[in-house]
């Protein structure tokens, strides 16, 4: 069954048909119209995404990267990861398109891709700016960035308010009475997300008189959940620290993991703040105290900004951030200062 078999047994032009079945029905009868979708029904008649996209020049496909996935890796290990895809997919399918996942040692590896199935848009995952500026080149279709930090105004980024988050952990643990304060994360020495929340963290407890020293930096390089839970050993064992600014969520449960296996309880001798609110915080025990990056309007907001450009035609314009909040639960205990 094919778009002339249609038009054969309806007695009208392929082109005709195609019309009808793009919704452009307004040149045709309505008798017409519904010849055409009695007899597609009653064949059960699907026409081939492909050919669709050639005739239509669009797939009204959106596609994803996650960058940093080897080939025996999982995404769905990372909870960021499968929030974030969550969110993209419920926003793409809103707007009657289909979501193509690509997982990536590096994003330009999904550019051959995005080519062969005609993508009308992509969503490029934690990119970083040198990256960014090549792909940009390399892609002829909209794209937006996802916590990609650079100060280029011709490039589409959404992110959050990093550094502001950082700070709100660091103003938060000092009000709650902490002065020897724990970093856990990953390296801080390359522009980026990590980069900001640290140092709004450091200059939260600066502008109040706490210095983050060396020996208070615990750095995270990979295995973000095993590694927490060695980092918070440490910190539980060394007896001075009495409270933990981990980056991620994922980094601060396995500080908790680490604290309780050390013969130390959380929050009473280590209290814990995280970072991303996912819904891990809520199952855990204590409940994790954390910095929410509020992920639905993240993605509301990268969708927004990328389907004005795939249906308008609108220019990049810069990056759009989306606002923290601190979530308080039951994972940081106040102290005498």
């Amino acid at each position: 069954m094919n778009l002339k078999t249609i038009a054969k047994m309806a007695g009208v032009s392929t082109v005709t048909v195609s019309n009808v079945m793009n919704g452009k029905s307004n040149k045709a009868s309505k008798e017409t119209v519904e010849r055409i979708m009695k007899i597609i029904e009653e064949t059960n008649y699907r026409p081939s995404a492909t050919a669709r996209s050639l005739i239509m020049k669009q797939s009204r496909i959106i596609g994803v990267t996650i960058p940093n996935v080897l080939e025996d890796d999982s995404f769905a290990v990372s909870s960021y990861n499968a929030q974030i895809l969550g969110h993209l997919y419920k926003f793409i399918r809103s707007q009657g398109y289909y979501m193509m996942l690509r997982c990536v040692v590096e994003s330009r590896e999904a550019i051959p891709d995005f080519a062969t199935w005609n993508v009308d848009g992509a969503f490029l995952l934690g990119v970083v700016e040198d990256d960014a500026m090549m792909l940009r080149e390399k892609l002829d279709i909209p794209a937006v960035f996802l916590d990609t930090y650079t100060q280029d105004e011709t490039l589409a980024t959404v992110g959050i308010e990093d550094y502001r988050g950082g700070y709100l952990a660091g103003e938060y643990l000092y009000n709650m009475g902490h002065r020897r304060i724990a970093f856990v994360g990953p390296p801080t020495q390359y522009p980026g997300v990590m980069q900001e929340r640290y140092f709004g963290l450091r200059d939260a407890l600066g502008e109040r008189g706490v210095e983050l020293t060396e020996d208070s930096r615990f750095i995270i390089y990979n295995n973000p959940f095993e590694n927490g839970v060695r980092a918070g050993a440490e910190i539980a064992s060394d007896g001075g620290f009495t409270a933990v600014a981990a980056m991620a969520d994922v980094i601060a449960l396995g500080v908790m993991e680490g604290v309780r296996s050390a013969g130390k309880r959380v929050p009473e001798d280590v209290s814990v703040i995280g970072f991303d609110d996912l819904p891990e915080c809520v199952f855990a025990y204590p409940k994790l105290t954390t910095i929410s990056q509020h992920m639905e309007e993240k993605a509301r907001t990268a969708g927004e900004y990328l389907f004005s450009m795939v249906r308008d035609g609108a220019s990049p314009s810069g990056c759009r951030r989306v606002d923290v909040d601190l979530v308080e639960r039951g994972s940081v205990m106040r102290v005498s200062a």
